[in-house]
């Protein structure tokens, strides 16, 4: 009987599937119903074949080789997911099989993973497309009742292929050329490149900053604080004796009410999530990574199917979406937001001004809860915490404006003036979604700009001052990058930019990267040694300020990545042609490649050690990898490389981190980085041995067990009805 298949791109998506689909017998590598087989891939099954593929000389790197530009890209089937595609080519390449049904995330991405797939089996076959942004059995069997040809989807899959041979004509070429010329790994990319730039130019703004002192006259009154400001608005000085003399003349004094202007304002509330956004304020409030935020997005959506599609550049929904909030929101209505939900539902025509929005909504709408009520017993802490920000978020945008009364004093001491202000709250809003939490940044304002509670005051009292002082501090160089700050600046890469167009177009181009690569491209600044975190602060090395030096200057550039980035996106809508994209990086992978021969900066090894190669006599490298440390000769030629240390399973006696075992043979030593511990690996197996023959925490909690059970048994036999037990059996029992 014909079937079709559907492809999709995670196994756990597969089994939704095939469940809500009726497939119930299990195949190689796939499903079997009556009317569908459901596969999957594993992620990428296929990518771009490796330089050598194309020629036996690019097996050596050398600079003679470069530029590295063949006419036509190749597509290789990866190794460690090959068993997959062998399962998944023959099941496109059965007769039974009459129709393929795209199922992959909906997505740019999503739709390379199963193009290539489908191109690299050689089948051609009619091909609809599932597009949907929830996991939910509703959305699934809503999606299968609206497929859409694959066609409507083309040019996003051109768009999404452009995106990689770019990446490989532009960041192969680059990479190499570097490596090659300055003997060290170092890695250049279209979009890792500019944002490594950013960090390494703020490092720089940080380190050339001078501060400088400034003093503040501050009056403590009844209630309430006010800060002295001069005629020309101005409330820091610079003179120490000016603010001293302001303290001297008003000490003791009273302070007249001139003004009191009151004024009403409100604040909307802010806008449902996209991906870095979420990102964001999962990095402010709980100091997760960009690419953890979106590992534990990626669940929510696919395992536990309570929030929509993560990978999204939207903050609106569509009104057709919106017909559907109800039933979101009684999703929703228990615990800790039963109240905000239930008024919100209690309302009757539910307030959607904030969040539908058809034209601002791309492929796929903002991030909010699905009609699947959570299960809370089988998430993670971590999931519940992200799945908090989104369910308050989703509620605040259905919720009224913020209102409130905004106060201003304005008060004379002799021929000084001071002010203060103060606001009064009339309705909560959309705030009440988030208690006693804030929705807002935390960053820390200054207190001439801080509102504070005023007490009832009116125009012409006056007030006593209890206590008249300066305020000393000092002007702050501007703060490092954290994840949340580097997503905002990759968002918005408009600080050098003083062209309003240029400005307008790297927005509208949604700036260095996509919602769904920018954690990617940042865990990339980690891998390869060029950025580290420090806290939540993240820092250039020594290595990543010496690569942005060596890089040709326009690659450093946010203009040019996000320019290519806008093209992408046109490739995507059917208003650019992809081939003529792709022949522009290739002219500008030769350039690169040119302009880095030619370079004459000098590179120094931040890593070079003391320590000679024995094969060729210069100084290796000590370098950091997953499992430990090594010295590396720097010529690549030599290529010899030892290890130093490894991280070990083994833990620390005194903190319980894992150790790292260094040294070789009789002399090798356990190392705890983090208390300093150290222990020969001749004591630390003596000490495991003494561990073991002893009683260790397993072997005291099976004896606890092994006491209550005898306990229990005990009572059980002293009961009256002890003989008569087996009268009282369950017969399920």
């Amino acid at each position: 009987m014909p079937k079709s298949l559907v492809l999709a791109e995670k196994p756990s998506v597969a089994r939704d599937l095939a469940r809500v689909l009726g497939c119930t017998k299990n195949g190689d590598g796939c499903f079997i119903g009556s009317k569908y087989i459901v596969t999957w891939a594993l992620g990428h099954l296929v990518t771009l074949a490796d330089p050598e593929s194309y020629d036996d000389k690019y097996k050596t790197w050398s600079l003679e080789t470069l530029p590295m530009l063949p006419d036509k890209m190749k597509l290789t089937v990866i190794k460690q997911t090959s068993k997959q595609f062998g399962a998944v080519s023959r099941l496109l390449k059965s007769p039974e099989v009459t129709d393929i049904i795209i199922a992959t995330d909906a997505g740019r991405e999503g739709e390379l993973v199963a193009r290539w797939i489908i191109m690299k089996a050689g089948v051609k076959k009619p091909m609809r497309r599932l597009w949907i942004s929830s996991q939910t059995d509703k959305a699934v069997r809503e999606g299968f009742s609206n497929l859409r040809p694959s066609s409507e989807y083309d040019n996003l899959y051109r768009s999404a292929e452009a995106r990689a041979e770019a990446d490989w004509y532009v960041g192969l070429n680059i990479t190499r050329a570097l490596t090659c010329k300055y003997n060290d790994r170092l890695s250049a990319g279209r979009v890792q490149t500019p944002t490594l730039a950013m960090i390494v130019r703020r490092e720089k703004e940080i380190r050339s900053f001078v501060p400088k002192d400034f003093y503040t006259v501050r009056a403590v009154l009844p209630g309430f604080n006010a800060a002295f400001r001069d005629k020309n608005g101005n409330t820091r000085f610079s003179d120490e004796e000016f603010a001293r003399g302001i303290v001297k003349a008003c000490t003791g004094a009273s302070a007249a009410v001139t003004e009191v202007k009151k004024t009403y304002k409100q604040t909307p509330p802010p806008a449902a999530y996209d991906l870095t956004e979420l990102q964001r304020d999962a990095n402010k409030r709980f100091g997760f990574s960009a690419k953890y935020t979106l590992d534990i997005m990626q669940s929510l959506y696919e395992n536990h199917k309570v929030l929509t599609y993560p990978r999204t550049d939207s903050r609106y929904i569509t009104a057709d979406v919106a017909l559907t909030l109800r039933d979101r929101l009684k999703a929703v209505n228990f615990g800790a937001y039963r109240e905000m939900a239930s008024a919100v539902i209690r309302a009757g025509k539910i307030q959607t001004k904030y969040i539908v929005n058809d034209a601002k909504v791309t492929d796929h709408h903002a991030i909010i809860p699905t009609e699947e009520p959570a299960d809370f017993m089988r998430m993670s802490g971590d999931e519940k915490k992200i799945y908090d920000l989104v369910v308050r978020r989703f509620l605040a945008v259905l919720s009224a404006p913020y209102e409130y009364d905004e106060t201003s004093l304005k008060l004379s001491v002799g021929k000084n003036e001071f002010f203060a202000k103060g606001n009064t709250v009339r309705t909560a809003g959309w705030k009440a979604a988030y208690g006693n939490l804030s929705a807002e940044d935390e960053d820390e304002e200054e207190f001439e700009s801080r509102s504070q509670s005023l007490p009832q005051i009116k125009q012409g009292d006056s007030l006593r001052i209890r206590e008249v002082k300066v305020v000393s501090g000092k002007t702050k160089p501007p703060a490092r990058y954290t994840e949340a700050t580097l997503l905002s600046a990759m968002e918005h890469p408009t600080e050098q930019i003083n062209d309003k167009a240029l400005r307008d177009a790297l927005n509208e181009a949604s700036g260095l990267g996509t919602p769904a690569t920018r954690a990617d491209i940042i865990e990339k600044l980690f891998a390869n040694g060029s950025v580290v975190r420090s806290g939540r602060e993240l820092r250039p090395t020594p290595k990543g300020e010496q690569l942005i030096e060596l890089v040709p200057a326009e690659l450093r550039s946010a203009e040019l990545t996000a320019k290519w980035e806008q093209q992408l996106q046109n490739i995507g809508k059917g208003k650019a042609d992809m081939r003529k994209f792709i022949n522009d990086m290739k002219k500008y992978a030769a350039s690169l490649v040119s302009d880095v021969i030619k370079s004459s900066v000098q590179y120094k090894y931040d890593n070079m050690t003391r320590e000679k190669c024995p094969q060729c006599g210069k100084y290796l490298l000590e370098v950091n990898g997953k499992k430990g440390k090594s010295l590396v000769c720097p010529d690549r030629e030599c290529g010899y490389r030892k290890g130093v240390s490894m991280v070990s399973n083994a833990r620390c006696p005194d903190c319980f981190k894992k150790m790292e075992l260094r040294g070789e043979g009789d002399k090798k030593i356990f190392i705890c980085t983090n208390c300093g511990h150290r222990e020969r690996l001749a004591d630390f197996q003596k000490r495991r041995e003494a561990k073991t023959n002893g009683a260790g925490r397993g072997d005291v909690a099976a004896y606890q067990r092994r006491q209550k059970e005898e306990e229990r048994r005990a009572a059980a036999a002293a009961s009256p009805f002890a003989a008569f037990k087996d009268l009282f059996k369950d017969d399920n029992e």
